[in-house]
C-alpha cells in the first residue's frame, strides 16, 4: 500500500520576534567569540600596516588676471565660464605636471616608488610560471629608453593614484593634496605639483605672446604695402576728376534737383488749374457775360467786385428815383445813363480777364516745359556726381579699411612688445602644505570596529541561515505545528561514554531523577492522552536507527511497571538490542520462536532482576520477520498475553528501513513515535507519520528524545516541559543539601 501524505493545515504566518531573539541567543558565544576573532586578527594586520600621511596645499584659480594691458583677445581664453576652472582642474591631474614633479624631485629613486614586488605578486608570477598552460605576455626585446618610458609611465600612474585634486565648492580655491608614507615628501609634493602648475601655465602664455609678437610684425609689413597703394589710388582718382569735394558738389546737386521738381510739380499746378478755367469759358462762350461773371475765378477777382459794387449802388440809385422821379426825369435819366455806363465797364473788366486767364495759360505752359528741361539736365547732372561719388567711396572706404587694420595690428604689435616679458600668474597659493603630524590612514580602531562589527552582523546572519537550513525537529511548536501530532513528552540527553549505550537501569538511579521525572512525564501525558481508550498494547518505533526507541519502549516500560504488570517485547526482529542491554543470552528464546511455534510462551519470558519487568526478547533472528509479524499467530498471542499484562509495550523496527513498524501497528492500540531531537530530519518523520496513517495506525504522539536540556534553558525551545523538570531537579538538590547539612 503506498503511504499517503496528509494535508498539514494551513495557518497564518505570524512574526514571533521571541524567536529570532532565541536563535540570537543560542548562537550568541560562538558569533561574538568569531567576532572578537576577527577583531583580533584584523588588529595585528592593522598594526603591521604603514601608515599613510597626506598633505594639502590650497591654490586660487584667478578668473580675471591682471595684465601690462588688456591683450586676452590674442590667448582667445574666456576664463568666466565654469569650463575654464574644469579644464584648469583636469590641468591640475595631468600626466605631464605629474612626470614634471617627479623629475624636479628624483622620485625615481625615492625608496617609496621602488619597493620590491609583493608576496602577492610574486607568488602570482610564480604561479603563471609553473603553470605553461596559463595564458603568457609576449616577451619583447626593449630598448632602454622605451624600458626607461615604461618605468616613468608606471611611475606616473602610482603617482597620480596618491594624488587628489578636490575643488572647493562656490570659490576659485582647490585642494592639492598627495598621500605618501614619508609626511616631508607629501608636503613637498603637494607644493611642487602647485608650482609646477604656475610655471607651466606662464611659460605656455608666454609662448603664446612670443609667438603672436613675431606673427604682427610679419604682418605688418604687407598691411602697410596695402595701405600705401590704396592711397594712392585715391589721389589719383581725385587728381583725374579734379575732385576737391566731392560730398559738397553732391549736396548742391541733390538740393538743385529737390528745388526745381519742387518749382515744377507747383507749376504743373497752376497751369491744370487755369487750363480748367479755360476749357469753362470755352464752354459758356467768350460773349456770354452772364455766364462768365458765375465762374468762381473771374467772380472772385478783386476788380470785378468793385465793378460790381458799383453796378448794385447804380441800381439801387435808379430804383430809388424811379419811385420819386419818372422815366424822363433828368435825374432819372442820369441815373439810368450812369448804371449803363457800371455794367458796361463790368463785362469790359470780364473780358479783359478771360484775356488775361488765357495769357496766363500759355506763360505756365511755357514755364512747364522749361522746367521740365532744366529738370532733365539737373538729374543727368546728379547722375554723373553720384557715379564719380560712387568710385570715390569705394576707393575711400578700403583706404579706410586697411588704415583700420593697419592701426589695429599695429597697436596690438606694440601690446605685445610691453607684454611679452610679463604675465601675471594664473594662479596663487593661499596655503602652502606643511608635513602632517598624523597619518590619515589606515585608521586603525575604525578598520577593528568595522571589522568586529560586520563578522557579527555576518554571524547573526549565518546563524540565522543555518537555522534556516536545519530542517531537523527541534522543539514541541515543529511536532505541534508542522506534523500536527500530540507531543506526549521529551527526554533529555544524558551524557555517556562516546561508543557506549546509556545504562539500561539509568532510569533507576538516584543520580538519574531529571532523567526519571521525564520519563514519568512522558508516562502521564500518554496515559491522560488515552483515558477513554484501552490502550494495552503499545507500539514504539522511531523514523530511522539511532533515535533512542529501544531507550524510550525500556524506560516507558519501567515508568508503567510501578504502577502496573508490564511486559516489554523486542519485535525488532532486523537489529534487536533489548537482549544486549538487559544482558539475556543471544540464544535464548523469544517472540520469533513463539510465532513460530518451536518454543512456548513461558519459556519465552525473562525477569529483570532489578526492575521486576518481564522481558520477551526477539528470540532467534529469522528470514522472514515480515511474514512472522503478518501471522496470525501473532495476532492470538497478543490476544493471550493482553489476559496477563496491564501493559504491553512493544518495540519495533523503524519505518524508513522496514515495514514491520506498520504490520505491527495493526495490533497495537496505540503507537508511540520516537525523534532524535536536532538531528532527524522534518521529510523523514513527516514521511513515517505519514506511512502510519496510512496503515490506519492509532498514533498517540510523538516523544523527542535526547533533547539537550542546557540549551533548552536557554532558548526556551522546551518551555512548559523543561521547565517542570528542573523544578523537580531543583526540590530534589535542596532536599540533599539540606540532608548534608
Amino acid at each position: 500500500m503506498e503511504p499517503v501524505i496528509t494535508e498539514q493545515p494551513k495557518t497564518e504566518e505570524v512574526i514571533d520576534l521571541r524567536q529570532y531573539f532565541n536563535i540570537v541567543n543560542k548562537y550568541k558565544w560562538r558569533v561574538f567569540g568569531l567576532a572578537a576573532f576577527v577583531a583580533v586578527f584584523t588588529a595585528i594586520i592593522a598594526i603591521k600596516m604603514t601608515p599613510i600621511y597626506s598633505a594639502t596645499a590650497t591654490l586660487i584659480i584667478e578668473a580675471e588676471q591682471a595684465k601690462a594691458v588688456n591683450f586676452q583677445e590674442v590667448y582667445g581664453l574666456d576664463s568666466s565660464r565654469q569650463e575654464y576652472y574644469l579644464t584648469q582642474f583636469e590641468i591640475l591631474k595631468s600626466k605631464s605636471i605629474a612626470q614634471k614633479v617627479i623629475e624636479r624631485l628624483d622620485l625615481l629613486t625615492h625608496p617609496e616608488f621602488n619597493k620590491p614586488p609583493s608576496v602577492l605578486a610574486g607568488l602570482k608570477s610564480a604561479l603563471k610560471e609553473s603553470l605553461p598552460f596559463l595564458p603568457q605576455k609576449d616577451t619583447q626585446l626593449l630598448s632602454a629608453e622605451e624600458i626607461a618610458e615604461q618605468k616613468m609611465q608606471a611611475l606616473v600612474k602610482d603617482f597620480s593614484e596618491k594624488l587628489s585634486i578636490s575643488p572647493v565648492r562656490k570659490t576659485q580655491l582647490v585642494n592639492i593634496s598627495f598621500e605618501s608614507e614619508d609626511p616631508k615628501l607629501a608636503a613637498l609634493v603637494a607644493n611642487t605639483l602647485g608650482e609646477v602648475y604656475i610655471e607651466q601655465n606662464m611659460a605656455a602664455k608666454m609662448g603664446i605672446t612670443q609667438k603672436a609678437a613675431g606673427w604682427l610684425s610679419d604682418r605688418l609689413s604687407g598691411l602697410r604695402e596695402r595701405l600705401d597703394e590704396s592711397e594712392t589710388k585715391l589721389q589719383k582718382y581725385r587728381e583725374k576728376e579734379n575732385l576737391i569735394d566731392i560730398e559738397g558738389v553732391v549736396g548742391l546737386t541733390t538740393q538743385e534737383l529737390e528745388q526745381t521738381s519742387t518749382q515744377l510739380v507747383q507749376t504743373r499746378n497752376e497751369r491744370n488749374k487755369l487750363e480748367s478755367i479755360m476749357r469753362v469759358i470755352n464752354e459758356y462762350g467768350r460773349d456770354n457775360l452772364e455766364r462768365l461773371e458765375t465762374i468762381p475765378e473771374i467772380t472772385s477777382h478783386k476788380v470785378v467786385q468793385d465793378v460790381k459794387k458799383e453796378v448794385v449802388i447804380s441800381e439801387r440809385k435808379v430804383s430809388e428815383f424811379a419811385e420819386v422821379y419818372g422815366p424822363k426825369h433828368p435825374k432819372m435819366i442820369a441815373a439810368q445813363a450812369e448804371l449803363k455806363t457800371v455794367k458796361a465797364n463790368l463785362s469790359l473788366q470780364v473780358r479783359s480777364l478771360v484775356t488775361g486767364i488765357e495769357k496766363e495759360v500759355k506763360t505756365s505752359q511755357a514755364n512747364v516745359r522749361a522746367l521740365e528741361a532744366e529738370l532733365t539736365r539737373i538729374r543727368e547732372e546728379y547722375q554723373r556726381v553720384t557715379a564719380k561719388e560712387n568710385d570715390y567711396r569705394k576707393l575711400k572706404r578700403e583706404v579706410d579699411t586697411n588704415r583700420k587694420i593697419y592701426d589695429t595690428f599695429f597697436s596690438r604689435s606694440k601690446e605685445t612688445e610691453v607684454t611679452s616679458d610679463f604675465n601675471a600668474a594664473v594662479a596663487r597659493f593661499t596655503d602652502r602644505a606643511y608635513a602632517p603630524v598624523e597619518p590619515v590612514k589606515p585608521k586603525k580602531g575604525l578598520i577593528v570596529a568595522l571589522a568586529f562589527i560586520a563578522t557579527l552582523g555576518l554571524g547573526v546572519v549565518v546563524a540565522f541561515v543555518i537555522e534556516a537550513l536545519n530542517d531537523t525537529v527541534k522543539s514541541s511548536h515543529d511536532i505541534e505545528n508542522k506534523l500536527a501530532q500530540r507531543m506526549l513528552g521529551l527526554l533529555p540527553k544524558v551524557a555517556h561514554k562516546k561508543g557506549t549505550n546509556l545504562n539500561i537501569h539509568y532510569f533507576f538511579d538516584k543520580d538519574a531523577r531529571q532523567f526519571s521525572e521525564a520519563v514519568r512525564t512522558f508516562r502521564t501525558g500518554f496515559v491522560l492522552s488515552q483515558m477513554d481508550k484501552n490502550s494495552k498494547v503499545i507500539a514504539i518505533t522511531s523514523s530511522v536507527p539511532g533515535e533512542g526507541k529501544t531507550t524510550t519502549s525500556t524506560n516507558l516500560a519501567f515508568s508503567l511497571g510501578q504502577m502496573e504488570k508490564v511486559l516489554l517485547i523486542d519485535a525488532d526482529m532486523r537489529k534487536p538490542s533489548v537482549c544486549k542491554r538487559f544482558g539475556i543470552p543471544a540464544y535464548h528464546p523469544g517472540l520469533s520462536n513463539v510465532i513460530a511455534g518451536t518454543e512456548k510462551v513461558e519459556d519465552c519470558m525473562f525477569i529483570d532482576e532489578k526492575s521486576g519487568l518481564t522481558i520477551m526478547p526477539c528470540g532467534q533472528l529469522p528470514t522472514n520477520p515480515l511474514e512472522l509479524l503478518s501471522s496470525a499467530r501473532f495476532e492470538k498471542l497478543l490476544d493471550a498475553l493482553k489476559g496477563r499484562f496491564d501493559r504491553i509495550v512493544i518495540d519495533t523496527a523503524p519505518t524508513q528501513a522496514v515495514s514491520d513498524a506498520l504490520i505491527i501497528s495493526r495490533q497495537a492500540d496505540a503507537m508511540i513515535y520516537v525523534v532524535k531531537a536536532d538531528s532527524t530530519r522534518m521529510g523523514l518523520v513527516q514521511n513515517g507519520v505519514s506511512r502510519l496513517i496510512a496503515a490506519n495506525a492509532k498514533l498517540a504522539g510523538i516523544v523527542l528524545n535526547q533533547v539537550d536540556t542546557k540549551k533548552a534553558g536557554k532558548n526556551g525551545a522546551y518551555q512548559g516541559y523543561y521547565d517542570y523538570y528542573s523544578y523537580g531537579h531543583e526540590n530534589e538538590n535542596v532536599v540533599e543539601a539540606k540532608k548534608s547539612a
